[in-house]
């Protein structure tokens, strides 16, 4: 139990009580992409394929396409970097929680892939998931897909709400606190076990150009800043 961190929230509860009732009420409620949710970059059989899963970002909300969103620039970056056709595919649901998600991706069909990043956190920090729970379900994830995918997960560190300048003081610092903790929850994984899970840190997207209309989600410049800092910046998502 992280003591320091539930003392603050509870003494702050009315605050931040009425600051989400009213960051929800303002802020516009933006759609999931639409169009197909998998599509490639390059000509003739893909030479690798990347598969996205998550929240909101995994959804493209904040573009009007998935053509537009993570997976789909993600996919462009490798094929510019590798010049090699890359494959991609998106599985996101805007608002979910990693438990939930969980229960939908034991029904779905997911097509082959060699790369399998998981965009979460942001749902369970508002939430307020219990960090052992949250490790408990990352595991689960990992044994559900391991027979198919036998590569290691990689984890797209929790974005830094800290950041997110449409929430508003002190619930902006709270959600931050809560979502480094969710954050180092991924951390630790990885550096317990490799063979299972990959941290890559999440890059800042404070620039309000790369922002969507709702100051909250990317919007197309801030997918492509997502994608170019991970592919480009020497993460080690090509090899």
């Amino acid at each position: 139990m992280h003591l320091p961190f539930w003392l603050i929230t509870a003494a702050l509860a009315p605050v931040l009580l009425y600051q989400g009732k009213r960051a929800r009420r303002v802020t516009p409620r933006l759609p999931e992409g639409s169009g197909r949710p998998s599509g490639q970059h390059g000509d003739g059989t893909p030479v690798r394929r990347i598969l996205v899963l998550g929240e909101s970002t995994a959804a493209s909300v904040g573009v009007s396409s998935h053509e537009q969103g993570l997976a789909s620039q993600l996919a462009r970056q490798m094929h510019q970097y590798s010049a090699t056709t890359t494959a991609w595919h998106t599985f996101g649901i805007n608002g979910v929680r990693l438990q939930a998600l969980n229960g939908a991706l034991a029904k779905a069909q997911l097509p082959p892939a060699d790369i399998v990043l998981l965009s979460m956190g942001v749902n369970d920090s508002t939430g307020f998931t219990a960090r052992n729970r949250f490790r408990q379900q990352l595991i689960a994830l990992r044994q559900m897909l391991a027979a198919r995918y036998p590569t290691p997960l990689v984890l797209l560190g929790v974005p830094p709400m800290h950041l997110f300048t449409a929430l508003p003081s002190p619930l902006r610092q709270i959600m931050g606190w809560r979502a480094r903790q969710l954050d180092n929850v991924y951390a630790r994984l990885a550096r317990e076990r490799p063979g299972d899970f990959i941290h890559l840190c999440y890059p800042p997207v404070t620039d309000p150009d790369l922002l969507a209309s709702d100051g909250y989600h990317p919007g197309f410049k801030g997918y492509r800043h997502i994608a170019e800092a991970l592919v480009g910046g020497g993460t080690g998502l090509l090899h």
